[in-house]
Order: structure tokens, then sequence, then C-alpha cells
């Protein structure tokens, strides 16, 4: 697929790049058709910092933190992770699978990656997302629907029940805008 006036090859115009090793090439003919939204916060529970950025960067090794120690073995990513303040960084182009939704099923088909855009917001399940997340959350997903119109939106927990509860009882749908499927 060309890329739309929003973005260069699979990244958002305007959106701060950092560029994670923990993805690898959708299968040839994959169609987007789903975008993920999950919850993060590193170390659990507290915001700021660049340890988000860390993980996806597998640059945790450093970390005097035993708990992001333990985390420092993991590859994972994401395509978008938005702040706290609304700032959002992109770690794949859309083009690509980024490694966020583990085991995972959607309308009966399994590997979500291979399908789908995953959102990091900064955040748990105790405290509220901020009017600013909500924005820029708002904002990607315009841009994302103008170039995948038919694209759905669903959570973690919904494709991974059991095993993820994310983006959890503290987001406020609606906030969402309601014109992507669910």
């Amino acid at each position: 697929m060309s890329d739309g006036p929003r973005w260069a090859e699979g990244w958002r115009i305007g959106t701060r790049r950092l560029d994670s090793p923990n993805v690898d090439q959708r299968s040839d003919g994959a169609r987007i058709e789903l975008v993920v939204l999950h919850h993060i916060s590193f170390p659990a529970n507290q915001f700021a910092g660049s340890a988000v950025e860390a993980l996806f960067l597998n640059q945790l090794g450093d970390s005097e933190n035993p708990e992001l120690q333990a985390l420092a073995s993991l590859r994972v990513s994401a395509h978008f992770f938005i702040r706290r303040d609304g700032e959002t960084i992109q770690f794949a182009s859309i083009r690509e699978r980024a490694w966020h939704a583990g085991v995972s099923v959607w309308r009966g088909r399994s590997a979500c990656n291979d399908f789908s855009i995953g959102i990091e917001l900064e955040g748990n399940a105790i405290e509220p997302f901020t009017d600013e997340q909500y924005g820029a959350l708002n904002a990607l997903l315009s841009d994302i629907n103008a170039q995948y119109p038919d694209v759905a939106v669903t959570t973690h927990s919904e494709i991974a029940a059991g095993r993820k509860l994310d983006p959890g009882p503290t987001f406020d749908w609606s906030k969402f805008d309601q014109r992507y499927p669910t």
C-alpha cells in the first residue's frame, strides 16, 4: 500500500521516531485490519522516565532497578507509545509487524501481530488516562483510519482474554472517538 499524506514509508510524519529492533516483516499480502490498545508503565505504576523506550529498544540491561533488569531479556515493541502529556512516539513502521500482542485471537484469527497496529498508552489499570492521551489517541486513529479505512479497534484484554487486562477499567470509552468499529 502506498503512503497517504500523513505517512512516509509507514512512519507518521511529525511523530518522534525511535526504531525498535523488535519488529519483522509482515507476510506478503497481510492487510492491517485491527488496532490493539494497551497500557504500560515501568517501573510498575510509575510514569515519565525512559524505561518504556529502553524496553522497546532492548536497552534495559544497564538498569540498576531489579524490576527492570528482570525485563531486560524481553523482546517486545509496539508501533506507538502515547505518554501522559500526549506526546506520541513511533517505534515501528505500520508496514512492519511489531511484537505487542503475544498469544492472541481476534474473531477466530490467531497471531494478531500479523494484521494489527499496537498502541501503548502510558498508564495502568488504577489511574485514569489523561485528556491529552485521548486527544493524541483520537488524532492518531484518524491518521491510521485515513490509511486503513476499515480498521477496527480492540483492546489487549479482548484478544488475550484471561491473560491481559489492558488498557483496563480506567480507559474511558466515552472519550474514545466512536467512529471506529470495535
